[in-house]
């Protein structure tokens, strides 16, 4: 209990308490199964209690105000454009977006496949906003960015190449910057506020689930307390007796 409580007052998250204690506690079990303990003092302490940290995102009118930060008249501008509205339309992750490839986009269906965290492969529809965006850049904007070369890639940089995450950092926080949004704003806020979005809109859980790729719908839940988090935001400022 002193040890914990140390752990606890050095400062060290709930998080961090609780790996202390699990250590601990198999230490423990290691000295009951050889014998040298007979019992296990810790075998009653609950674990820390562990408060979840809700994502940031953007509200509506913030997003679509980064979103229109882009020029639409040069070929990074395009390409820009086209990113920030596929990460908003479709929730991917960084990574997803920078490793899509040109035959991941079904033209026909309006839907993107891509491969997520372990391998596990999704399709998520893109949306007429970014699918307009999208083909005007692959029509306009990328056969000047691959200056001859070859490459399946869809998204490309200056030099042809594909991009890297901190280059596609790089861009998203020049345009949050720009929005005057400040350095809030990171790759995976296009994530979070596409998941906080559609369940304010009414999307089912099970749904946001899929499109985000999470293996667990609880990783999912998240979100769900993100919206409470506004409805109550919106109660206590507005209604007479909060």
């Amino acid at each position: 209990m002193a040890y914990l409580a140390e752990r606890k007052n050095a400062g060290l998250s709930a998080s961090s308490v609780n790996r202390a204690l699990a250590a601990v506690r198999g230490f423990h079990k290691y000295l009951l199964r050889e014998g040298i303990a007979d019992r296990n003092p810790l075998v009653r302490i609950e674990l820390a209690r562990v408060w979840m940290r809700l994502p940031g995102t953007l509200n509506r009118e913030e997003m679509n105000h980064l979103l229109e930060q882009p020029l639409p008249d040069g070929n990074a501008g395009l390409r820009d454009r086209a990113m920030l509205e596929l990460m908003y339309a479709t929730g991917l992750r960084a990574s997803e977006l920078i490793h899509l490839k040109m035959n991941d986009i079904s033209w026909q269906v309006g839907f993107l496949s891509t491969m997520g965290k372990g391998g596990k492969a999704r399709i998520v529809p893109i949306g007429r906003c970014a699918f307009d965006c999208l083909r005007r850049y692959i029509e306009e904007s990328r056969p000047r960015l691959i200056k001859g070369r070859q490459s399946d890639l869809l998204f490309l940089n200056r030099s042809g190449q594909g991009l890297t995450r901190q280059g596609f950092w790089k861009i998203v926080r020049k345009y949050a910057l720009r929005a005057g949004l400040g350095t809030k704003v990171h790759p995976h806020t296009f994530r979070h506020s596409f998941a906080t979005h559609l369940l304010e809109g009414g999307a089912d859980l099970r749904s946001v689930q899929m499109m985000l790729g999470h293996a667990d719908i609880s990783t999912t839940q998240i979100y769900t307390h993100v919206t409470r988090e506004r409805l109550r935001d919106v109660h206590r400022k507005y209604h007479p007796r909060s």
